[in-house]
């Protein structure tokens, strides 16, 4: 081997030695790099550079910010009105709203356009179904025998209706009259009572509006007072919340109901009964769109005062929950650098939020995005 195959032999063994070194599986346990990384450990590869610190904090590189959309705000801090969430629920209005019940009772007969279904619209005063009356056999066998007696009493006044007139001229012009009065009153009387074995009522529909609830079959039979069809006006809905607070109907400054957009509310007054230990308060939706809300349904109710609380004002939707279940807001701490800020929050309305503690006025929060920074792991 000459000089050259020596010097070239060297060259390559000093590589392959190098190159053994710097593998991590060449390192030897606990051992440190410059920056303090520990070499004996595999580094985790991540996508697109995102990465989520040791600290909680969030790596999240320029492009990945544009394609998940981030957007920053540095809110400053202000006033807002203190707000209440209340439990509350959607309820009818009563002067558009109403139930249909039988007097009597009896067995069920379809309308004249068949039985009403949930949903359907009906005005006021068309008749939804029929309850025909079913009198016991002892009552019904009394009635029937009282028709027949009106019945030949009725033939019998009727032919002396006619004899009489043939007479006429020859009896007294009262007694005719007095036969025929006598005549049409039995007529009346065994009507009534054929009209009452064959009666049937009419279950009409008390306001105009939409079928909310309907509890009948074809054949069924029903008892009096039982409440049979149920119509609203989905146009006027009210909402009942319930409250501790006695004063709070006279601090109310506005309401409105958390995570539904639309409908506002208005205060109508508030009881000064307890029921069940708490104060309802009734209000009047308004607003264009109805639809997200069914009478019945339990609603929340962010109710404003007129106290005025310091705090920084943001977006719902940049308030999101940390693994402990605790409202956090994302800071931007650097160019491509997030951190996680546990915040005390208080809605606004369905849209707003005011942090009333845990932020300064100084800070980049994340107001578009959040919940994105959140799920990086």
């Amino acid at each position: 081997m000459n000089a050259g195959e020596i010097h070239i032999a060297l060259i390559v063994t000093a590589a392959f030695a190098l190159g053994l070194g710097a593998t991590p599986a060449a390192a030897s346990p606990g051992a440190h790099g410059p920056n303090g990384e520990h070499l004996d450990q595999t580094a985790t590869p991540s996508v697109g550079g995102l990465a989520r610190l040791p600290d909680g904090s969030v790596n999240v590189p320029k492009l990945a910010q544009r394609r998940m959309g981030l957007r920053t705000l540095i809110a400053p801090e202000s006033e807002a009105a203190a707000t209440l969430e209340l439990p509350g629920r959607v309820i009818a209005d009563p002067n558009a709203s109403g139930q249909v019940q039988s007097t009597y009772g009896g067995r069920i007969e379809a309308g004249p356009k068949g039985l009403p279904v949930p949903g359907q619209a009906v005005r006021q005063g068309d008749v939804l179904a029929w309850v025909r009356y079913q009198a016991d056999p002892y009552a019904l066998a009394a009635q029937q025998a009282q028709r027949s007696e009106l019945r030949a009493a009725r033939e019998l006044a009727e032919q002396r209706v006619r004899r009489l007139e043939s007479l006429e001229g020859t009896v007294p012009r009262k007694e005719i009259d007095a036969a025929r009065v006598e005549a049409r009153s039995l007529a009346e009387r065994e009507h009534s009572i054929g009209a009452g074995l064959d009666a049937r009522e009419p279950l009409r529909a008390p306001v105009s509006g939409v079928v909310a609830r309907v509890d009948l079959r074809v054949g069924q039979v029903v008892e009096s007072r039982e409440l049979l069809i149920e119509v609203v006006d989905p146009a006027r809905l009210l909402v009942e919340a319930t409250t501790p607070d006695a004063s709070l109907g006279a601090r109310l400054g506005g309401a409105t109901l958390a995570g539904i957009d639309g409908p506002r509310l208005q205060l109508i007054g508030a009881a000064r009964a307890l029921r069940d230990g708490v104060l309802p308060l009734t209000f009047r939706l308004s607003g264009a769109d109805r639809a997200a809300l069914a009478v019945g349904q339990p609603v929340t109710v962010i109710a404003a005062t007129t106290e005025r609380r310091k705090g920084i004002v943001l977006p719902a939707q940049a308030v999101v929950r940390n693994p402990a279940n605790e409202p956090v807001v994302w800071i931007k701490s650097g160019a491509e650098r997030y951190v996680p800020q546990p915040v005390q929050v208080r809605p606004l309305d369905a849209h707003t939020v005011v942090v009333t503690s845990g932020l300064g006025a100084d800070n980049r929060v994340v107001v578009q995005g959040a919940s994105l920074i959140a799920q990086i792991r």
